[in-house]
């Protein structure tokens, strides 16, 4: 018997510090003044600058893009998903009024492909440039047995702060309010399994796919701009679960939304999956954003400058809904 090497199971180390070299100058493109390391060590360092806050914060996230990663092998196309990544976590950090420090990358994979993974790295850092989040590490592990030669999965880790006394968590949410929404780009990273069902592999290879493909908008740095702004009282993510679960998880006790359908262009991609898969309106609204990708919840006065800011910024937004007294949950109208 020939004898057997880490290569021969599966696990080509050469290849895997071939893609580190190659991704380090990427990398160090995302550092923020706060970061004490390189990448290569066995962790990362970050010394917060804390001027000005009283009781800091840490807040963490940590997410995926889920089976949006099949339609970019399908169209072999990888330098966007790497931003749906960042979008997820930061995006899920800001929300709560926190700005995003630093990102951590998890790729598994079957087989270590340099190449493909240099173009994941690629949409990582341009991810990590937006929301001005550095980019500290993360892990490439090669699974030969887990995970077949051209299978992989991709995550990512996030963490934040903020002062205590500036945390953005809904309890002064009252009856009255306004629910701003903002623009997204497209399905973000949320209804995969779902939308795909509604075209042929062909539609998908085409420009269909190329429509579905586009990356998450990243809402980070509109929000913090925001939030230095306006006194908003609650922020939410519209990711799994659409409008019905994300909404509800900012809200007291005692206080509910009412969403009005028509009071913002919802983009053709949705309105075709709906009609191709006779999908009925509610479990639209719970599985894809439907052209809102995050909502903004603050007082009624303040609502038209508030839409006036973010369009300003390139991030339309309209005045959807209201809040009112009641059960804690989305109500349609």
């Amino acid at each position: 018997m020939a004898a057997l090497t880490y290569r021969k199971a599966g696990v080509n180390i050469d290849e895997a510090d071939l893609f580190i070299r190659k991704i380090k100058p990427l990398v160090r493109s995302t550092m923020r003044p706060e970061v004490l390391s390189g990448i290569g060590g066995f962790s990362g360092l970050v010394r917060p600058r804390l001027k000005g806050m009283r009781k800091p914060v840490l807040v963490s996230s940590t997410d995926g893009v889920g089976t949006k990663l099949m339609l970019a092998d399908l169209l072999r196309k990888y330098d966007t998903v790497g931003i749906d990544l960042v979008a997820m976590n930061v995006d899920d950090v800001v929300v709560t009024g926190a700005e995003p420090l630093f990102f951590l990358d998890y790729i598994a994979c079957g087989r270590v492909r340099t190449r493909l993974l240099t173009e994941v790295m690629k949409g990582i850092v341009k991810g990590c440039r937006q929301a001005g989040c550095a980019l500290i590490g993360g892990e490439t592990a090669e699974l030969p047995g887990l995970y077949a030669p051209g299978q992989w999965d991709l995550a990512g880790f996030c963490v934040g702060i903020v002062d205590e006394d500036k945390i953005v968590d809904g309890r002064r949410v009252r009856a009255g309010d306004v629910v701003v929404g903002l623009a997204s780009s497209g399905l973000h990273s949320n209804g995969f399994s779902l939308a795909r069902k509604a075209f042929s592999d062909r539609e998908l290879r085409g420009e269909w796919g190329r429509c579905l493909l586009k990356p998450t908008r990243i809402y980070t740095p509109v929000l913090l701009k925001a939030l230095r702004t306006f006194p908003i009282k609650a922020m939410a993510h519209i990711t799994g679960g659409g409008f019905f679960d994300n909404i509800p998880r900012v809200l007291p006790e005692g206080r509910g939304v009412r969403i009005r359908r028509g009071s913002w262009p919802v983009p053709e991609p949705f309105r075709t999956i709906q009609v191709r898969g006779s999908i009925r309106g509610r479990e639209m609204f719970r599985t894809f954003n439907m052209g809102i990708g995050m909502i903004v919840v603050l007082d009624r006065r303040l609502a038209r400058d508030a839409v006036r800011f973010f369009s300003g910024l390139r991030c339309p937004a309209w005045v959807i809904g209201d809040v009112v007294s009641g059960r804690r949950e989305v109500v349609l109208d």
